[in-house]
């Protein structure tokens, strides 16, 4: 999502919780993941991988110029002999330690052994980061956990955007991209901003 929309959707939710909660996340997101020998490991559940994150948070990537932002896509399914970013299956979970962040994106309840692993890689010293549906036990395992439920004005997919977008922010640019990309991203702030009130 380019700078202009996400200037537009924190617009339109503005005086909601979403924006700010959003950036708090993505503020933990980016300090948990380590410059140098650790990495960001991305899951989903059974029923639901998180392609639009990954792809989100790898531009990001590139645009801030945060490489430990360029996740890992962990697949409940992968084989051999899907391409090397695809094929990346749950035993990585298992891998997991200290110095490593585990993201799970989860908009119902893990089935199987994912809660499993989670536990597990948490134990091993990973930092476990969800953004889930309202399941108490996900929610239990992860160091920070950011809720979006049925009842909430705004979908899991709305609020990925708004998480990604603000875990690129404020990064050290990248060849001068950050930095165009800051300046449009105020710029579509501005444009989009009520204009000020006249007493």
């Amino acid at each position: 999502m380019d700078a202009v929309r996400v200037a537009t959707l924190r617009e339109v939710l503005a005086g909601t919780r979403w924006p700010t909660a959003a950036r708090g996340f993505a503020r933990t997101l980016r300090s948990s993941v380590e410059p140098q020998g650790g990495g960001l490991l991305l899951v989903g559940t059974e029923v639901y991988e998180p392609w639009h994150m990954a792809a989100h948070l790898v531009d990001e990537s590139t645009w801030s110029g945060l490489p430990q932002l360029r996740p890992t896509l962990v697949r409940h399914r992968a084989r051999p002999d899907d391409p090397a970013h695809l094929a990346v299956g749950l035993g990585r979970i298992e891998a997991a330690g200290r110095g490593e962040t585990l993201l799970v994106v989860a908009p119902q309840r893990p089935r199987g052994s994912l809660l499993e692993r989670v536990h597990d890689a948490r134990r091993a010293g990973a930092t476990v980061l969800a953004l889930e549906g309202g399941d108490p036990e996900l929610r239990s395992l992860a160091h920070e956990a950011l809720t979006v439920t049925a009842e909430d004005e705004v979908d899991l997919d709305t609020v990925q955007h708004l998480v990604s977008a603000a875990a690129g922010e404020n990064g050290t640019p990248a060849r001068g991209r950050g930095t165009f990309r800051d300046r449009l991203s105020r710029l579509a702030d501005q444009l989009t901003a009520p204009p000020p009130a006249r007493w």
